[in-house]
C-alpha cells in the first residue's frame, strides 16, 4: 500500500483517538469560547463550493471583531476587500464552514465548525459598525462543534518566536509577486505606494461597494 485510500487503510497507519481529542468537542460556545475571541484579531475562514472545491481567507480586525451573538452564533462584519467574494460566492453555494481563530503569542487555537449565512439585517449591520458606518453584510455562522487545538504546531513552528522570524530582506516581498503575477505595469515601488494606499484607504470600510 503505497496510497492510502479509505478509512480501513488509514487507521492502519495511525490509531483511533480515544480521551481528551473527543471529550474536549462542546457543541455551543462557552464562556472560554467567549473571552478568546474577544482577545483574537485574526482568524481563517475555510469555505467549500457545490463541488467541494476548498478556499481558506484570512480574516482579521480589532481584537474581538468577530463575536458571539446573544443567541450563541458567531458574527463579524464584511469589510473591504477585492469583491471576488471567494468565501461569500461559496456560503451561498455550500453553507457549511470552519474557523479557526488565533491570538498572537498563544499556541492553542480555537476551531469552529458550522453553517453560515450573509446578513443584511439593518439592527444586525448597524451592531457591527466599521468605522462609523454600518456594515453592509454581517457573516453570522452557527456553531456545531467547537474545540480548542494543541499547541504542537505552534511550539513545532515556533510562530510566535521572534527570533525565528525572517528579517524584512529575507521575506518575500508579496508586492513583487502580485505585480508579475498580474502583469502589472511599473515599477514595484510604483505598485507597493498603490497598493499600500489601497489596504490603508479601505482597512475599517465596509465592504460591497462597486
Amino acid at each position: 500500500m503505497s496510497q492510502i485510500q479509505n478509512h480501513e487503510e488509514l487507521r492502519t497507519v495511525y490509531r483511533e483517538p480515544t480521551g481528551a481529542p473527543l471529550d474536549k468537542v462542546i457543541t455551543e460556545l462557552d464562556a472560554h469560547c467567549v473571552d478568546f475571541l474577544a482577545k483574537s484579531p485574526f482568524m481563517v475562514l475555510s469555505t467549500a463550493d457545490a463541488d467541494g472545491a476548498v478556499d481558506g481567507s484570512p480574516k482579521g480586525g480589532k481584537p474581538g471583531f468577530a463575536r458571539v451573538l446573544d443567541d450563541g452564533r458567531v458574527a463579524w462584519a464584511d469589510s473591504a476587500g477585492n469583491n471576488r467574494l471567494d468565501s461569500f460566492e461559496n456560503i451561498v453555494r455550500n453553507n457549511s464552514v470552519a474557523l479557526l481563530f488565533m491570538i498572537p503569542g498563544l499556541g492553542e487555537t480555537l476551531r469552529i465548525n458550522g453553517t453560515a449565512e450573509l446578513s443584511t439585517d439593518p439592527d444586525l449591520c448597524a451592531e457591527f459598525t466599521l468605522g462609523s458606518r454600518p456594515a453592509k453584510v454581517v457573516v453570522v455562522v452557527s456553531p456545531h462543534e467547537a474545540y480548542v487545538h494543541c499547541a504542537a504546531a505552534y511550539r513545532r513552528s515556533e510562530l510566535w518566536n521572534p527570533d525565528t522570524w525572517l528579517s524584512s530582506d529575507e521575506r518575500p516581498n508579496g508586492v513583487a509577486m502580485l505585480k508579475d503575477h498580474a502583469a502589472i505595469d511599473g515599477s514595484v515601488a510604483e505598485v507597493e505606494a498603490i497598493y499600500d494606499d489601497a489596504l490603508d484607504q479601505g482597512k475599517w470600510q465596509p465592504g460591497g461597494d462597486l
